[in-house]
């Protein structure tokens, strides 16, 4: 049995941590809801979705113009999210690492020119 309470006493930081996190929690929840503004303009609390009017019919056409912006968006994000964890192992991954970067954004560099040269930067 005095196993079981030492191993027990181990878990109590734990637990302590897992109660001040509970309570701290519920403090900043009930605070939030005793100083929160309660009334709204309606301005503030209407959808906003791409600068389109929320209450027009929801089958309307979109322009292509949208997808290709988002599109160049995932594009670059990605990009951005291969070049840190590259550069950091850079000096270990060595010339074979760097040749396939290279091609990585060589590939990104033609996908971003075919854009440009459909006029996908250019908006209207």
């Amino acid at each position: 049995m005095e196993k079981l309470i030492e191993k027990m006493i181990e878990f109590v930081g734990i637990f302590v941590y897992f109660i001040i996190a509970l309570a701290l929690s519920l403090i900043l929840v009930g605070v939030s809801f005793v100083f929160a503004t309660k009334k709204a303009d309606p301005e503030k609390i209407s959808a906003y979705e791409c600068g389109f009017d929320p209450f027009d019919d929801a089958r309307s056409r979109f322009d292509i113009q949208f997808y290709l912006v988002a599109i160049l968006f995932i594009i670059f994000d990605l990009e951005t999210a291969f070049l840190f964890p590259w550069a950091v192992s850079l000096r270990r991954i060595g010339l074979p690492g760097l040749i396939a970067m290279g091609i990585f954004l060589g590939l990104l560099l033609i996908g971003f020119i075919y854009e440009w040269k459909k006029g996908a930067l250019q908006w209207e």
